[in-house]
């Protein structure tokens, strides 16, 4: 890595956590200043901002542990990699009905992050690819996500100073109304489509995962070119809802 690029206090700052988990409980200020070779003023800045964050927490006897937002971060990391493992042992047999590909994403602000996918063999390869964005109101995967958001929480992404909209086509909505609209229907059946929305000639089927609490972490979809959908379309719709069921907790 070239070092005009490194953060030294990011670097000091995982020196610090890597210590404190190989001794929770044991490591006061002055320990981990001569430990990792910091002075005691520079020290204390970054306990205070790591404790601060909730990575650390500070035990009655001045000693460190790790803390629970740091917990959240591994809680959460595992449950992605097992959602990836579980996404490709249902979708491989899922693709193998359908004929067709499924994608497996999570909304990331105002976009989706594709984060994998189990490719069917067609004549046509999708372009999506897992760490590629698009703007979530102009898929499926976005819309059917966007649907799991309160009013407060959409208005807090979509506001209508940032209209029109990115649109991918044509067919891409452009407005926060319109939007609002479509999401009060895929609440009502449950599941999202994309008419070339995302792209001309492809239409798409996107149904959201759900924890133990009800609410979605993430969405699977189906795209296919328009004569297959034509053809397959209820059962695309069927298959993408039933995977999502089976990832869902």
């Amino acid at each position: 890595m070239d070092d005009k690029y490194r953060v030294p206090a990011i670097e000091r700052a995982h020196l610090i956590l890597k210590e404190i988990s190989l001794h929770p409980g044991k490591l006061k200020l002055i320990d981990l200043s001569r430990t990792l070779v910091i002075n005691k003023s520079s020290m204390y800045s970054l306990l205070l901002t790591l404790e601060n964050l909730g990575w650390i927490e500070k035990e009655a006897g001045e000693t460190y542990r790790l803390g629970r937002e740091l917990s959240r971060f591994g809680h959460a990391a595992a449950q992605q990699r097992n959602l990836n493992e579980a996404f490709h042992k249902e979708a491989a047999i899922a693709k193998q009905r359908l004929g067709e590909s499924f994608q497996l994403a999570k909304l990331d602000g105002i976009e989706v992050l594709y984060i994998a996918k189990e490719e069917a063999l067609t004549p046509v390869r999708l372009a999506s690819e897992p760490g590629m964005r698009l703007p979530a109101h102009a898929t499926a995967l976005g819309k059917v996500m966007l649907a799991d958001l309160s009013d407060d929480d959409f208005n807090s992404l979509y506001s209508p100073s940032n209209e029109p909209f990115a649109h991918l086509t044509v067919n891409s909505m452009t407005t926060a109304h319109a939007l609002k609209i479509s999401l009060q229907d895929i609440r009502e059946q449950g599941y999202a489509l994309d008419f070339e929305e995302a792209v001309i000639g492809f239409n798409c089927a996107a149904a959201p995962i759900r924890n133990a609490q009800g609410r979605v972490i993430a969405a699977v979809s189906c795209s296919m070119m328009l004569p297959q959908w034509e053809q397959k379309k209820q059962i695309c719709i069927e298959e993408v809802c039933q995977l999502a069921h089976q990832l869902s907790d």
